[in-house]
């Protein structure tokens, strides 16, 4: 059976303190659900809140990473240094990482490798722009957003990557895909992945949806079928929320 899992970005927010609050909060509210939890706050933040969460059931994760084992690559984080500090899972592909740093999936195939041959989970986004579905080309931006970028991994790989798919167009506007578009897409995806692989192994995936998601509109995202948990932005950010997103499960 597949993981539910519910992730959230912090993004650039949060300092050491308000990172410690958010946490002590979390800690407080009763998880009713299956679901893991994750939280990927910033790096200035990540060993205090690897500290903070040591014996509970919410793993810390990092928002990026470094290609390369080390080097002249001034304000950039490696695998080595994100292990030094408990992180074994790392947020790569994040549509502002593409949007604004300008990442490709080559360099993301890059990453991809980087993480997995120092024994992380990469929680691997992708999604496209407004534009690719105003002219149907949705479908064809997300299969070359994964082909590209995973399907040179051999299938044990597969066992250390988890997906989420995310709207560009919904991230942060307040507008969501609904439950049946991202549902449509998910199917799509686990298709895509049993057709270059098998069925057993698409069917073994964890694909997360990202695009604002609220507590008001979890349960009826996380009932569909292809739809294994979220990865959360701003709702991330108050405990409360998060909390009952992970329990909408």
């Amino acid at each position: 059976m597949r993981k539910h899992i519910v992730a959230g970005n912090w993004k650039m927010n949060t300092d050491l303190a308000e990172t410690q609050e958010l946490i002590d909060g979390l800690k407080k509210i009763n998880k009713t659900s299956d679901a893991e939890v994750i939280i990927a706050p910033p790096f200035t933040n990540l060993y205090t809140a690897f500290e903070s969460l040591k014996g509970s059931d919410i793993e810390v994760a990092a928002q990026n990473m470094h290609q390369s084992s080390s080097g002249a690559f001034t304000g950039e984080i490696s695998a080595a240094m994100l292990k030094g500090v408990g992180i074994k899972t790392v947020i790569l592909g994040h549509s502002e990482r593409r949007a604004y740093f300008g990442e490709k999936e080559d360099l993301l195939a890059e990453k991809v490798n980087t993480a997995l041959e120092n024994s992380m989970k990469v929680i691997y986004c992708f999604g496209e722009e407004l534009k690719d579905r105003n002219f149907g080309e949705h479908f064809e931006v997300v299969n070359k957003q994964i082909s590209q970028a995973l399907f040179h991994l051999d299938a044990d790989a597969w066992k250390h990557i988890v997906l989420a798919y995310e709207p560009v167009w919904a991230i942060g506007t307040g507008e969501t895909a609904s439950p049946d578009q991202a549902q449509e897409m998910h199917a799509f995806i686990r298709k895509t992945i049993a057709e270059e692989y098998s069925k057993e192994l698409a069917d073994s995936i964890t694909i997360l949806y990202g695009g604002s998601v609220k507590p008001n509109n979890a349960e009826e995202i996380f009932s569909k079928p292809d739809v294994d948990g979220g990865l959360i932005g701003g709702a991330s950010l108050k405990a409360e929320d998060f909390m009952a997103i992970v329990n909408a499960f």
